[in-house]
C-alpha cells in the first residue's frame, strides 16, 4: 500500500490557496520539463479565471519522496461554504492559509470552526509575507485567539507554523531563514498530517464528496476510500442517505495525478478516486461491500438562504440575441445543473417560472452567467431570502459582516447599515488609516448594499460576509432610495435626447442602444419613477443660430454587471439577461397596467 496523506487547503477568499497549490504541484516535479503551465492552473473554468476566484473544490495529487499527497483546493467565498464543509470530512489534515497583512477574516473563522469541530489539526501557513505591511506575529496571535474562542483542544492549539510567499515560490519555518523553496512546507505536511486510518483487509467503505458529469459515462462521483480496496468492474452496493440500497458495478475507476486523470484498475484505503456506474449517485452516498454493507454517516449539506426566480424572457426584443428562449430549455438546463451542484435547489412554479435557491447572490449569478454564455435568454427577479419556520416562529438567515473602511467613511457606513437592521459587534482600527467593523445583519439587509457601500467608501472599502444562523424575523429593511427613468417609446436611443435627460439622473445606456416601452434606461435623482422619451430627435430648421449647434457632451453611462443589476432592482423590476446584453426593465411594461398594479398593491 502506498504511503498516502490527504489534506485540504482552506482560507478566506484571496489569501492565496490556488497559488499555493500551483507551487506545490510545480516544485514536487509533478509537471514534466516541457509541460507549459499557466497561472492558477487549478481554476479551470473561464469565470474562475476572469474573476480570480475558486468556485468548485478541485483535487490533485502530487508525489513527494515516497509519499502520495492528495490535495483539495477549496473555495474561499461564503456562498460556496457547503463545498468546504464536505471536503473537510474527506481529509486528515488542513493547511490553513492566512494573509500576513489582512489576518483573520470572516471566512477564516467559518472554515476553522468546521475544521476544529471535525477534530482536524491545522498546519498554519502565514502567506504573502513579502507584502510591505505584513505583520506575521500579529497574525499568529489572532489565529491563536481564534482557536481559543472556538474551543480548540490543547493538541489543536499547538499548531505548527510555516511562513510563505507562494507567489514567489518559497516557504520557511523561521522568519530569518533563507528564501529557497517549498521544501519546509512539504516536510511539515509529512510530519504533522496523520496517515489515513482504515485497512485494505476491511469491508469496502467509500464516500462521495463531490460530483462530476460526463456525457459518455454519466455521473461521476469523486470519493475517498475509508476502508477496503476497490477495483474496476467490481460488484458493489450503493447506500443512499435515505437508507435505500441498490447493487451495481463500477464501470470506470479514475485516479488523479497532477492535473491529469487516468484510468486505473484498483485503489486502496485512504486514496481519493473517481467512480462511475451509478446514475443515481449523490453527494454523501456510500459505496459498500454487498456481502457486508456498513454505510458511513450521510453528509450534512447546508440549507440555501436565498432564492431568485428565473423566468422566460417576454420583452419586445426576446429571441433576437439568444439561441435558447423557451421554458423547456431553461428547465432542462437547470435540471442538469442540479445533478452536480447539490448546494442549489430549483422548483418549477408554473407559467415559465423557476425558483432557484442557493447560498448567496454570487452562487446564483455565476449559474446565470454560465447560462448566458451558453446562449440562453431569460429574466431574473429580485433575490429574496428564504424564511423558515422554527418552533412556530418565522425566522430569517443572519450573516456576519466584516467591513474594512477608510477612517473618514466609517460614520456613513454605520448609519447606512443601521437602517438595514445591522447590529455592530466590534470596531477596531487596523492601522494604515483603516478601521475594521463587524456587524450581525439579516441577509436581506445585504441585498443591494454593495454598490451603495462602494460609493460611500469611494471604492476603497472591502466587505465580506458569511452565514451565521437563522433568527426571528426583524422589521422592514430600507431599500433603494432612488426611482427609475423608464422609456415611454420603443426605438433607438439618440444622443440629443440622452443629453437632455442626463440632468434627471444617472443613465444606463449609450446612444444607438435599442430601447422599448417599460425598459429602465437610468436611475432618477429623486425617489419617484419617471417616464422619459430617449428617442426624440432634434427639430431641424433652416435658420442657423450661434450657440444652438454646440457639441453634445454625454456623461459615460453606468454599465451593470449581472450582480450589480440584481442588487439594484426592486420587486416590480426584472433583469433581462441575453448572451450579448444585460438590461433592466419593469415587470409590467405597459404604463397603465403598471399604475393599476401599484394601486392594488397599496
Amino acid at each position: 500500500m502506498e504511503k498516502i496523506r490527504n489534506i485540504a487547503v482552506i482560507a478566506h477568499v484571496d489569501h492565496g490557496k490556488t497559488t499555493m497549490v500551483d507551487e506545490l504541484l510545480k516544485q514536487s516535479g509533478t509537471f514534466t520539463e516541457h509541460q507549459a503551465v499557466g497561472e492558477r492552473v487549478m481554476d479551470s473554468n473561464d469565470i474562475e479565471r476572469e474573476r480570480g476566484i475558486t468556485i468548485l473544490s478541485k483535487n490533485t495529487a502530487i508525489r513527494y519522496k515516497d509519499h502520495k499527497i492528495n490535495i483539495i483546493d477549496t473555495p474561499g467565498h461564503a456562498d460556496f461554504g457547503g463545498e468546504v464543509e464536505r471536503v473537510l470530512k474527506m481529509v486528515d489534515g488542513v493547511l490553513l492559509l492566512v494573509d500576513a497583512q489582512e489576518g483573520v477574516m470572516p471566512q477564516t473563522k467559518f472554515v476553522v470552526k468546521k475544521a476544529l469541530s471535525l477534530g482536524l489539526k491545522p498546519i498554519v501557513v502565514v502567506n504573502k509575507i513579502d507584502k510591505p505591511a505584513a505583520d506575521p506575529d500579529r497574525v499568529i496571535n489572532e489565529i491563536f485567539d481564534l482557536f481559543v474562542a472556538l474551543d480548540a483542544t490543547d493538541e489543536q492549539l499547538e499548531f505548527p507554523v510555516v511562513y510563505a510567499a507562494a507567489k514567489n515560490g518559497y516557504a520557511k519555518l523561521k522568519l530569518d531563514d533563507e528564501n529557497v523553496d517549498m521544501k519546509p512546507l512539504f516536510e511539515t505536511i509529512l510530519a504533522n498530517v496523520p496517515e489515513p486510518t482504515g485497512k485494505d483487509e476491511n469491508p469496502l467503505q467509500l464516500q462521495v464528496f463531490t460530483l462530476d458529469y460526463d456525457n459518455y459515462v454519466g455521473k461521476i462521483g469523486i470519493a475517498r476510500i475509508f476502508n477496503g480496496k476497490i477495483s474496476k468492474n467490481q460488484n458493489v452496493m450503493l447506500a443512499k442517505a435515505d437508507g435505500t440500497k441498490t447493487t451495481g458495478r463500477i464501470s470506470k475507476l479514475i485516479g488523479f495525478f497532477g492535473l491529469d486523470r487516468m484510468d486505473i484498475n484498483e485503489a486502496g484505503t485512504g486514496d481519493i478516486v473517481a467512480i462511475a456506474g451509478f446514475e443515481t449517485l449523490d453527494v454523501g452516498d456510500s459505496v459498500v461491500d454487498p456481502n457486508n454493507p456498513i454505510p458511513l454517516d450521510p453528509l450534512h449539506i447546508e440549507e440555501p438562504t436565498l432564492s431568485v426566480v428565473f423566468s422566460v424572457n417576454d420583452s419586445p426584443l426576446a429571441g433576437t440575441e439568444g439561441k435558447f428562449v423557451t421554458s423547456n430549455k431553461i428547465d432542462e438546463r437547470l435540471e442538469s445543473e442540479m445533478k452536480t451542484n447539490i448546494a442549489m435547489k430549483y422548483e418549477n412554479i408554473g407559467e415559465g417560472k423557476f425558483k432557484v435557491s442557493g447560498r448567496g447572490e454570487l452562487q446564483i449569478t455565476i449559474l446565470a452567467e454560465n447560462m448566458r454564455r451558453e446562449g440562453f435568454e431569460f429574466c431574473l427577479g429580485r433575490p429574496e431570502v428564504i424564511i423558515k419556520q422554527i418552533d412556530g416562529v418565522r425566522c430569517e438567515p443572519y450573516e456576519l459582516l466584516v467591513i474594512d473602511s477608510p477612517d473618514d467613511c466609517t460614520g456613513t457606513v454605520i448609519e447606512k447599515l443601521g437602517k438595514r437592521k445591522a447590529e455592530m459587534v466590534s470596531m477596531n482600527p487596523t492601522g494604515d488609516g483603516q478601521t475594521r467593523i463587524e456587524f450581525e445583519i439579516p441577509a436581506r439587509g445585504l441585498i443591494g448594499f454593495r454598490s451603495q457601500f462602494l460609493t460611500d467608501t469611494k471604492g476603497e472599502g472591502v466587505m465580506n460576509h458569511s452565514f451565521l444562523e437563522f433568527r426571528p424575523l426583524s422589521g422592514s429593511v430600507e431599500h433603494r432610495s432612488n426611482g427609475a427613468l423608464i422609456s415611454m417609446e420603443s426605438g433607438v436611443a439618440l444622443a440629443y435626447s440622452l443629453f437632455n435627460l442626463q440632468d434627471r439622473g444617472v443613465l444606463f445606456c449609450d446612444p444607438q442602444t435599442k430601447v422599448y416601452v417599460g425598459m429602465i434606461i437610468g436611475e432618477h435623482s429623486r425617489p419617484n419613477d419617471l417616464d422619459v422619451n430617449p428617442i426624440k430627435g432634434k427639430n431641424l430648421t433652416n435658420v442657423r443660430a450661434s450657440g444652438s449647434d454646440d457639441a453634445i457632451k454625454l456623461v459615460p453611462p453606468r454599465k451593470h454587471s449581472l450582480e450589480r443589476a440584481l442588487e439594484w432592482i426592486e420587486e416590480d423590476e426584472l433583469v433581462e439577461v441575453t448572451p450579448t446584453n444585460i438590461r433592466i426593465r419593469k415587470r409590467y411594461l405597459d404604463p397603465t397596467i403598471r399604475k393599476r398594479m401599484a394601486k392594488t398593491k397599496e
